[in-house]
């Protein structure tokens, strides 16, 4: 398989890192959204959607924490500050960290709650905790402060994306998009 380039991520790299972010980026704002709603057969249905968003979330997460585990990212470039590296660093792990946990969590609410999640309508999950109303809501809170803080986390990471494109010019963002050019300095 091929590394990383001093220049950018592999396409296995980039396609897991796209593939995860359109799920959450689908997820985020249905479970801000359904949330909302009184209970209703559009409720019921989006509340099964965003459960197959988080599963599946869940599922790449685990293969793009493994492939990071054995691929190391290509490096930055020398002008990156070092409290920004350890920023990106640390931001990155925890980016992993919250999407295994955010889905874990909803499993767990889902399970204490006394609602079986069918991923994909065909395939039953197995709960992880007998009904428990109290623990549910619990859990549920949980899992929203999860979502808000990878919002958060999300925010930061966009936006520094797009201060090293914008702001320094230099190729931090375009290795992980790399149909776009290097801005000129």
């Amino acid at each position: 398989m091929p590394a990383a380039t001093a220049i950018g991520y592999t396409r296995s790299a980039i396609a897991l890192h796209w593939a995860v972010a359109l799920l959450i980026l689908a997820a985020l704002p249905m479970g801000l959204y359904m949330t909302e709603l009184t209970l209703s057969p559009l409720k019921l249905k989006l509340y099964a959607y965003h459960k197959w968003l988080g599963v599946t979330v869940f599922l790449l997460a685990l293969p793009r924490l493994l492939w990071r585990l054995s691929h190391p990212p290509p490096p930055l470039p020398a002008s990156v500050p070092a409290w920004q590296r350890r920023a990106a660093h640390a931001l990155h792990w925890a980016l992993y960290a919250l999407m295994l946990a955010l889905p874990l969590s909803g499993w767990l609410m889902s399970s204490a709650k006394g609602f079986q999640t069918v991923y994909l309508g065909l395939l039953p999950i197995p709960d992880l905790l007998p009904k428990d109303e109290a623990l549910g809501e619990r859990l549920a809170a949980v899992h929203a402060t999860l979502a808000y803080v990878l919002l958060a986390a999300l925010l930061v990471h966009v936006a520094a994306a797009l201060k090293h494109h914008f702001v320094d010019r230099d190729e931090v963002l375009t290795r992980m998009l790399p149909w776009i050019r290097r801005p000129a300095p």
